[in-house]
């Protein structure tokens, strides 16, 4: 099983944990950094950690399924979406599934102006949330607060999600070579914006 965008692998251990063989792919050092630090805690086969961007994606055989967890797929340009769903295509074994969620539109937009607080022992961690009508996606502007000793050490960082339109996606999907593409909203999250796609590898 592929899990795109893995992150810091809590998903790909968790599935590991399960019995599948796993390969996590980040284009963050640091994230598959952290997950790889996980090793040891759960039985089965080590996964194998790829260090590629989505668009680029470059696998050395095929897989029997690819999941792609919390939000990872709107974290793509829409530009960018024909050339990995193409991709994926072509490492997904034949009636392999392919299985995504995504934040819906409406949800993001509903996020414009929101201004968020995370505040623990040691980190504080504000951010406020725009949604770019030109870009079609929403920007959080982070402003994280570390304590160093007796002082705080402030940064900075910027995530941008775009808004991905169902349906667009199913034609994207369709077009890539995928068939009985689902958009299921009866999931875990679905009174929260989420909705999750299933796509199944056609058999050529």
């Amino acid at each position: 099983v592929l899990d795109l965008a893995c992150g810091t692998g809590t998903m790909t251990w968790l599935l590991t944990d399960r019995g599948y063989e796993l390969i996590g792919v980040d284009g963050s050092e640091e994230m598959l950094a952290a997950a790889m630090e996980k090793s040891g805690q759960v039985e089965g086969i080590p996964p194998i950690f790829l260090h590629q961007s989505m668009p680029q994606l470059d696998l050395y055989g095929t897989v029997d399924a690819a999941v792609c967890s919390l939000d990872g797929m709107n974290y793509i340009p829409a530009e960018e979406l024909p050339e990995l769903f193409h991709r994926l295509h072509l490492f997904i074994r034949p009636e392999g599934l392919l299985i995504f969620d995504i934040r819906a539109p409406e949800f993001l937009r509903a996020l414009d102006g929101d201004i968020f607080v995370d505040e623990k022992e040691d980190v504080l961690c504000l951010w406020r949330a725009d949604f770019d009508e030109e870009l079609s996606a929403i920007v959080y502007g982070m402003d994280i607060f570390s304590r160093v000793g007796r002082l705080w050490e402030r940064g900075s960082e910027e995530h941008i999600e775009y808004a991905h339109e169902p349906q667009a996606l199913k034609q994207l999907l369709e077009a890539a070579g995928f068939t009985d593409v689902q958009l299921r909203r009866d999931c875990p999250q679905g009174d929260a914006g989420r909705m999750f796609i299933v796509a199944t590898r056609n058999e050529e």
